[in-house]
């Protein structure tokens, strides 16, 4: 298996030499011009000598650097995780399933027949920036009478296409200015287009989300907890986080980097700043943002927390 394993990795890294239990590469990394980054696979650990890139797992090197081959080729070194591992490893029981039922009044903007009431909403999307594609791709409707009346309406889907949730934002000046339903917030939104081995952005809104544009999960809110289901799902499947919270979040957004690196989970912080938020920006600007994020590690989690209470 060792050996199998050795020439995916040369495949995507190039000839190494051998020096003890250990292979030496050029680091895909910083690309140093000498051969300084180690890679031990039997016991799936990774580190260059120049950056102090450092990893713990071999599988993120061929999902970050190789082909598609070479990641099928490599799941057949990986055990497949029944999703009940995570009982024992958050020792809490796995989540039910919610499935909640969009109000009878709504009406897909989605359509290409709409009637006279879509003018509204359909104004509101656009002076927020949003293109019909990111209507269609998030599914987004109105209710123009009814409890949510003069709301748009985004709709959460499960990884079995249910509806389990869905955010309702007044149009108009109507308070307040979100009125959701009254069903359990811990779920993965719109968890069906989540794609688990690609990097996942994390932000507060789904307006943020929209932004972003695909793989990308609101946390309708600034907090993410160790129990709740979306932190189990990147833990389990170890999945690249970048996180994009508003900046009067900061330290909220520290928090989750510590949690987050606490269970090696690969994690890097966009900076949001000078705009209040990412629903701000242009998809455009927010890849030019995205370039720029930090990879965090310990140091730089404790360096970034001293400076945020001083």
């Amino acid at each position: 298996m060792e050996a199998k394993k050795l020439n995916i990795l040369k495949q995507i890294l190039g000839n190494p030499y051998k020096s003890r239990d250990e292979f030496l590469f050029h680091c895909p990394y910083c690309e140093h011009h000498k051969r300084k980054f180690s890679v031990n696979i039997e016991k799936d650990v990774y580190k260059c000598w120049v950056c102090d890139t450092r990893g713990r797992s071999l599988k993120r090197l061929v999902r970050r650097f190789g082909t598609y081959k070479h990641k099928q080729e490599w799941s057949q070194f990986e055990a497949q995780i029944d999703y009940s591992v995570l009982e024992t490893l958050f020792d809490i029981p796995v989540p039910e399933k919610q499935i909640v039922e969009l109000p009878q009044e709504f009406v897909s903007l989605a359509n290409k027949n709409l009637p006279p009431t879509a003018f509204m909403p359909r104004k509101y999307l656009k002076d927020r920036g949003l293109r019909r594609k990111d209507i269609i791709w998030w599914k987004i409707g109105f209710c123009s009478s009814g409890e949510y009346e003069n709301r748009i309406i985004i709709p959460s889907f499960d990884k079995d296409g249910d509806v389990n949730y869905f955010i309702a934002r007044t149009y108009t000046r109507d308070f307040p200015k979100y009125k959701n339903p009254t069903a359990n917030r811990d779920i993965v939104f719109n968890e069906l287009f989540v794609d688990w081995t690609a990097d996942l952005v994390l932000v507060e809104g789904v307006f943020d989300a929209i932004t972003v544009g695909h793989n990308a999960i609101p946390l309708l809110g600034s907090t993410l907890r160790e129990e709740s289901k979306l932190f189990q799902k990147i833990v389990q499947n170890d999945t690249p986080v970048y996180l994009a919270l508003d900046p009067d979040a900061y330290r909220k957004s520290l928090e989750i980097v510590k949690k987050l690196l606490t269970y090696d989970v690969e994690t890097y912080m966009i900076k949001v700043a000078p705009y209040a938020d990412v629903g701000e920006m242009t998809p455009d600007q927010f890849i030019e943002q995205k370039k720029t994020a930090k990879r965090m590690n310990l140091d730089e989690y404790m360096i970034s927390r001293t400076h945020s209470i001083q």
